[in-house]
């Protein structure tokens, strides 16, 4: 559906340097608004109405921008250079071995301690759509190339917010781009998301060791990772499997199949799709994730408990749920490492669809 969305811009605070700091929102034809702010092109809030035209905020949140920088949890954050994670913080491409930032233990996570979710972009406005922009030094987290960056958020009249992912380099490197937004379709403040119906249109996920890195690629049939038909999330929570206990949750890859046999083929991405659908019976909200990436990070908000939230309220665990869209964790070291190399005269380019509605029924 075209987008008439409205937008607008005001001060929100400053970074703890003294920066000062934007929040951006967009706002469709229904009421329908949307946050963004210029400090890590991070998602804020989404207020979205549920089956009695009630606003809610369904994203999780905080109140300021240093809250923001001081917490651990990505909360919205625009995720580079590398979403997930690379095993051992090194990798060797073309021949040359690059050792990483280690900001989880001996691992690079979410692009390391001065990731993009952390940092200053420069923002405009653009036929109604919000773009930001930020260049990546070459050495950022020990990564090779100069990598220019734009993302572009786009919120449609039909309750659709568009990311649309762009960059260039100047040296082959890495590049696994997503945003880590945690949703609570519930627009509740406290709660958790047991009560959501989660579908994924995946037969396999990967499997991780302790650290949570790929070790093998498994099939979904058969156990709690199952979500082919739409099932509640707190009962898959309760099963005993080795997965889940290791995670605490859930917190693991899912193939998304005939995106990543056509990436593999072409080496780059293909046309969206429709990947996974998210509902919750109470507010009848109900979430669609359309993709051009043949990953799904799910993720559970397995380490929420104490987490400080927006308006002195504090997150518990489960409080919210991620769906990432991005390449594979630690891709760059397995199988197929050309799909996440981006290399210079060559553009990355991804696209991932949020889209909210309502279901009237029950």
């Amino acid at each position: 559906m075209i987008s008439h969305a409205q937008f607008s811009s005001e001060p929100w605070g400053a970074a703890p340097g003294g920066d000062p700091v934007q929040l951006f929102t967009l706002r469709n034809a229904h009421g329908m608004k949307v946050s963004i702010s210029d400090l890590g092109a991070t998602l804020v809030s989404w207020h979205a109405p549920d089956r009695a035209g009630r606003l809610g905020d369904i994203l999780l949140g905080h109140d300021t921008p240093a809250e923001y920088l001081a917490s651990t949890t990505y909360m919205g954050g625009l995720i580079g250079r590398w979403a997930n994670r690379i095993a051992g913080a090194r990798f060797t491409l073309d021949g040359i071995e690059y050792t990483l930032d280690r900001n989880e233990g001996d691992n690079l996570l979410h692009g390391g301690s001065a990731g993009f979710n952390r940092l200053p972009w420069e923002a405009e406005e653009d036929n109604g759509s919000l773009v930001l922009r930020l260049e990546s030094p070459e050495g950022d987290a020990g990564f090779p190339g100069h990598v220019t960056v734009q993302v572009r958020y786009t919120l449609d009249d039909d309750g659709a917010l568009t990311i649309a992912y762009e960059a260039i380099t100047d040296a082959p490197t890495p590049l696994n781009l997503t945003s880590h937004a945690y949703f609570n379709l519930s627009g509740e403040a406290t709660g958790d998301v047991r009560g959501h119906v989660v579908s994924i249109d995946a037969e396999a996920y990967f499997e991780v060791d302790a650290g949570m890195i790929p070790t093998r690629r498994a099939e979904v049939a058969g156990n709690a990772f199952d979500f082919r038909q739409s099932a509640p999330l707190g009962a898959r929570l309760d099963w005993p499997n080795a997965q889940l206990a290791l995670a605490s949750g859930f917190d693991h890859c899912y193939v998304l199949p005939e995106l990543a046999a056509a990436a593999a083929a072409a080496s780059r991405p293909q046309p969206v799709r429709e990947v996974a659908r998210v509902y919750e019976p109470g507010s009848g909200r109900e979430l669609s994730v359309r993709t051009d990436q043949w990953g799904l990070q799910f993720y559970t908000g397995n380490h929420l408990e104490g987490e400080k939230g927006r308006g002195g309220h504090t997150y518990s665990k489960y409080a919210g749920l991620c769906l990432e869209a991005g390449g594979f964790p630690n891709q760059i070291n397995m199988a197929n490492p050309a799909q996440v190399i981006l290399r210079p005269g060559e553009e990355y380019r991804q696209v991932t669809q949020y889209r909210v509605g309502v279901r009237t029924g029950v």
